[in-house]
């Protein structure tokens, strides 16, 4: 194993064991016997129809993926995409971040398009989608102010004394990183012919031409309407697949629609957390948030999360798994879509 593979592992199995601290954290003190008691007798067809929501979701972005693609010049299938967009989902399941480069790796071999600009097109719906979580956040915020100002202070208070308290030495960083960007930029434009006549400039610069076209897509793109819209209907989607399932258990199914949706907010920062599949911090912070704010029952919070989370992640590898075999199976019937003439597969 290399040093470069062992530090990999490391850092996994290091992310892998906050997800199960933050897990035990979230069981400790519970009766188990209690959260068992739960699972087993849970009303699971709201499961299942908030899940069928979630598959919904996953076929509008990949739509709305589409559209980034199609932008650049480059012609695709739904099908290709979507099963794509599932690969990646299942690759994030087991390596956070891996299925970003797992959906573009695929789609690129699929339909022959550039992976540089398709993981472009990624980083520009990501980019997107997290300036829509924090205005989600915001207006949760904004109308449920008396419910969520206190808690929402309580999170940051820490944070605000520290930064305050280290304000000298938050300077001099900052000021330490823009010196060295602004020295790095000058040693490139200084020496730029230079390092133009290495073997692999060249390489470089179009895999670095290719990605910025990919983040500029949404500004390029002509159907901006049609991308708002696609992105609306996937949160949309993400709150009712957040909210339906509060009707699998009695201490949750008296939560509204608005608690739905702060839930799947804030819920959703445990998800992008930086450990396999979310585990641990979804659901830590699910019942944080279902303890503190709704004030629901510690071990039925607790059964909740980890119901959402099973399912989830069930749905993920088994349509991530299922969309693997189908898109080798196409592969082999359809040609690609973007193949140049005279290439043989």
């Amino acid at each position: 194993m290399t040093g470069k593979n062992l530090v990999s592992v490391l850092q996994y199995l290091f992310f892998l064991g906050i997800g199960f601290l933050l897990l035990w954290l979230g069981f400790r003190k519970l009766d188990l016997s209690e959260v068992w008691v739960d699972i087993m007798n849970a009303e699971y067809g709201w499961l299942v129809f908030g899940l069928f929501f979630a598959i919904l979701s996953h076929i509008v972005r990949s739509l709305r993926w589409n559209l980034l693609i199609n932008s650049l010049g480059y012609k695709t299938r739904l099908s290709s995409t979507f099963f794509s967009v599932m690969i990646g989902y299942m690759a994030n399941t087991a390596v956070p971040r891996m299925g970003e480069f797992a959906r573009c790796g695929v789609l690129s071999r699929k339909e022959k398009i550039p992976f540089n600009s398709l993981f472009g097109t990624v980083i520009s719906e990501r980019v997107f989608d997290l300036f829509v979580l924090v205005l989600i956040i915001l207006f949760i915020v904004i109308f449920q102010l008396d419910l969520l100002g206190g808690f929402v202070y309580k999170i940051i208070e820490p944070f605000i004394n520290k930064v305050f308290s280290n304000i000298t030495g938050i300077i001099i960083f900052s000021v330490v990183i823009v010196l060295i960007l602004l020295l790095t930029g000058y040693i490139v434009w200084y020496f730029k012919a230079r390092i133009k006549t290495f073997r692999f400039y060249d390489k470089i610069r179009e895999f670095i031409d290719g990605l910025w076209n990919g983040i500029i897509t949404i500004i390029k793109m002509r159907q901006k309407g049609l991308f708002i819209f696609y992105t609306l209907i996937i949160w949309l989607f993400y709150i009712v697949m957040v909210y339906l399932p509060f009707r699998m258990l009695p201490e949750t199914s008296t939560l509204s629609f608005l608690d739905g949706s702060t839930v799947m907010a804030l819920g959703s920062l445990g998800m992008v957390a930086p450990v396999p599949g979310g585990i641990g911090a979804y659901h830590y912070i699910t019942k944080v948030i279902l303890t503190e704010l709704y004030v629901v029952e510690a071990n039925a919070a607790m059964s909740y999360a980890t119901i959402a989370h099973a399912g989830q992640t069930i749905l993920n590898v088994t349509l991530g798994a299922l969309s693997y075999l189908l898109i080798g199976i196409y592969s082999r019937k359809q040609k690609p879509l973007n193949e140049k003439p005279g290439n043989n597969r």
